[in-house]
């Protein structure tokens, strides 16, 4: 791994363990091995690395949905394949967490990667119930938004008790009511 990548690696995981205010450009550079005048040969500052190490934990959350999503089976089963994927339920979302950071959000470039991210896996699933028969009475939009409230919101319990058991407890919770009233679609409205 060259040294640019060492830092934006650094940066990701400094970034989603300390948020945006507790990772100094210091600690990066610890962690990456690379000196100063390598950190800024490569970006201009502390924002510019943020950006690049947003970018990358926002493009991975977007590859590994788009590995579930594009699997065989229901849209449902896709679905629940991202969801029960395995994951560091008790470090939270590399992404999710971003948002609970007040410099992150008060930065439009900083904000516009988790934003983006967040409006493509709900469009994908939506696109996904949208295909499917099962969910033909239900709000695709609606329900792909409340999937991935509840995804978020699944971290913050887990990490909140200590326990990813009750991140599974939720995604399970999720896909019995999705399961539920996709099989009752004459309820729905």
């Amino acid at each position: 791994m060259d040294t640019r990548e060492r830092l934006i690696e650094s940066a990701r995981e400094l970034l989603w363990e300390r948020g945006y205010v507790g990772t100094s450009p210091k600690a990066i550079q610890e962690r990456s091995g690379a000196g100063q005048g390598s950190m800024y040969h490569h970006f201009r500052g502390k924002p510019d690395l943020a950006l690049a190490a947003i970018g990358r934990s926002a493009g991975e959350l977007r590859d590994r949905a788009e590995a579930a999503f594009t699997a065989p089976g229901t849209a449902t089963e896709r679905i629940a394949a991202y969801l029960r994927r395995e994951r560091e339920a008790l470090k939270g979302c590399p992404v999710g967490r971003l948002t609970q950071d007040p410099d992150v959000m008060a930065d439009p470039r900083l904000r516009a990667p988790i934003e983006e991210t967040f409006a493509w896996l709900t469009g994908r699933m939506a696109g996904l119930l949208a295909e499917d028969r099962a969910h033909a009475g239900l709000d695709p939009v609606a329900t792909a938004t409340a999937l991935v409230a509840m995804l978020q919101g699944a971290y913050v319990l887990a990490r909140a008790a200590g326990s990813a058991e009750v991140y599974a407890r939720a995604v399970d919770g999720a896909l019995g009511l999705l399961a539920a009233r996709s099989s009752h679609p004459e309820e729905n409205h």
